[in-house]
Formats: structure tokens, C-alpha cells, sequence
């Protein structure tokens, strides 16, 4: 049996990661370095949690809604169907995400391949996204989870945040900032699971595509 190969998803955290315009870059100092006679060196971190590969939670969008203690593990793990949407822009409707996954299992997770990921080295001016209706079919069709490459499940000038609100409140988990370049469009097996960090609006995301055995 020859080894599964595995697509690593995740952005690069790094000081140089593009974040959201006003949003906390990431950065790291020295608590303790051995460069200065320390036995050890322990690092320090400042970021937003919105900073690189993540899962939004209910809190981000609604004052006194669950964080990110409460994301639910099994989302996160099983077969997941990556749609490339590279061509299209502004809203996605429900046709064609259809029309991308015909003769593909039904799946319960999906990843949209927008071709505006930050993995590029700059923060996109726009991207496509999924129109609210499309959002509310796919919950009504059992999906989980709904990720995307690029910065947001809604448009960058939202204040609405109605896709994230149509998913969110209905119990979807919403991955951002994939990197799905090495990724063509079909079907994997996504492990992407969410740091176990109470009480945060956002959880940072190691996130891996395998294939499907």
C-alpha cells in the first residue's frame, strides 16, 4: 500500500501574514532566550485569532453566543468535496455549487477554492462568496461545515454578515483562510482541527486534506 498523500490547507503564520485591514497582526517575542544566558528559550505570542487558517464561532457574530470552546470536533474530521469557484465573482447561488460537485458523493462539508487567499501575500480586495440562499440550502441539505480560501464567508464590505449569520446560527462550522492552491477540485478526507482555547470568538486551525482511501 503505497502512503496517502496530504495537502497541507493551513496559511503560514508568520509576522508577515496578511490580516484583515485593523485586525492584530501576528508577532512574537522572548520571554526567556538563550542568546542572553537563558537554559531555554520560551516564546511569546500576540495575534488575532482571525490571523491565518481559523474557524469563526458564534460569539464573533452575537454578543453572549458560544466560543470557541464549543466547536464541535466532528465537524472538523471526515470526507469533505472542494469546489473550485476560481472563475466566478460575487454571490454563488446553490445551482452552481450543484453543477461543481455532480457525480461526487453528497458531502456534508465543502471547501470553496476562490483563488483570493492571503496565502498569496496580500489581503484581496474581493472575492466570490455564497449568497444567502445558497447558505440557507446547504443547511437545509445536513452540511456541517462550509470553508473557503479566501478572508470571509461574506463580502469585505459587509456589516450585515448574513452568510455568516445563515450558517452560524444554524450550527455549520465556517473555516477561513484556507490554502487550497495545491488542491484541485473533489473529493478528500479533511482533518482541521480547531485550538482547544476557551472563550475565543475564532480558534486557530492546523488544517490538512488527505485522499480518499
Amino acid at each position: 500500500m503505497g502512503e496517502r498523500r496530504v495537502i497541507d490547507i493551513s496559511v503560514m503564520l508568520s509576522p508577515d501574514t496578511p490580516v484583515w485591514p485593523g485586525d492584530t497582526p501576528f508577532s512574537c517575542l522572548w520571554t526567556w532566550n538563550i542568546q542572553d544566558g537563558s537554559s531555554v528559550n520560551v516564546s511569546a505570542v500576540t495575534s488575532s485569532p482571525h490571523a491565518g487558517t481559523h474557524a469563526d464561532t458564534p460569539l464573533h457574530i452575537t454578543r453572549g453566543a458560544a466560543g470557541s470552546e464549543s466547536l464541535s470536533i466532528e465537524a472538523f474530521q471526515g470526507p469533505v468535496v472542494v469546489v473550485d469557484v476560481t472563475e466566478l465573482a460575487g454571490e454563488i447561488d446553490i445551482d452552481q455549487i450543484d453543477r461543481r460537485t455532480r457525480g461526487l458523493a453528497m458531502a456534508t462539508r465543502l471547501l470553496l477554492k476562490t483563488g483570493r487567499s492571503i496565502a498569496s501575500g496580500t489581503f484581496p480586495e474581493s472575492w466570490p462568496r455564497l449568497s444567502v440562499d445558497c447558505a440557507r440550502s446547504l443547511v437545509t441539505r445536513g452540511v456541517v461545515l462550509v470553508g473557503m480560501d479566501c478572508p470571509s464567508a461574506d463580502d469585505r464590505e459587509s456589516r450585515t454578515l448574513e452568510v455568516h449569520h445563515a450558517l452560524l446560527e444554524h450550527g455549520v462550522c465556517v473555516l477561513e483562510n484556507l490554502d487550497l492552491r495545491e488542491a484541485v477540485a473533489g473529493e478528500y478526507v479533511l482533518d482541521a482541527l480547531p485550538l482547544k482555547v476557551a472563550g475565543l470568538d475564532a480558534a486557530p486551525v492546523r488544517a490538512v486534506l488527505g485522499a480518499v482511501v
